[in-house]
């Protein structure tokens, strides 16, 4: 697995934000039983940046705490073997790691909403990148049975890694 992280802006999470990436991106492959090494990259950025971000690729003109980029589309979510079918856009020609996508967190979020929420701001982060990493395995909220499925394959993953509440 290989997991690339850029980090921007002056707030500082107060925890090591890549060894819990890392433990969160690994539990999200495993529990999803992805059968390739996978890359993933993670930005760590501002309320005003991702605010840009989400207006330029959503229309939506405020801040948010993630966004995630996902690089293959699924028929069923989690059916990572569909990227066999276009191997030469779903896989790095120099590492052969399955191309995941890109996942987008406010630092300034993560702060805010572990103190609204009550807990700690690296469940707030670990949480922030489960969710991501099912969008970027297919999985989406929009629909009340897909929210529920995903709701479920979240606390599952952060069960996995032991971040509670």
């Amino acid at each position: 697995m290989s997991l690339y992280i850029e980090e921007e802006g002056d707030a500082t999470l107060p925890f090591d934000t890549g060894a819990v990436a890392k433990l969160v991106v690994k539990a999200a492959l495993e529990y999803e039983e992805c059968p390739y090494e996978a890359e993933v990259n993670l930005l760590l950025t501002t309320d005003e940046e991702i605010r840009k971000m989400n207006e330029m690729f959503r229309n939506i003109d405020k801040a948010t705490d993630v966004l995630s980029f996902p690089m293959l589309e699924y028929e069923i979510p989690g059916e990572l073997t569909s990227a066999e079918k276009n191997p030469e856009e779903a896989f790095n020609p120099e590492s052969g790691e399955l191309l995941l996508g890109d996942i987008v967190i406010s630092k300034d979020k993560v702060l805010l909403q572990a103190e609204e929420f009550g807990h700690s701001p690296k469940r707030e982060f670990a949480f922030l990148i489960a969710h991501s990493m099912l969008h970027l395995f297919g999985y989406d909220h929009m629909e009340e049975d897909e929210r529920l499925i995903m709701e479920q394959r979240q606390r599952e993953i952060m069960e996995k890694v032991q971040i509670f509440r």
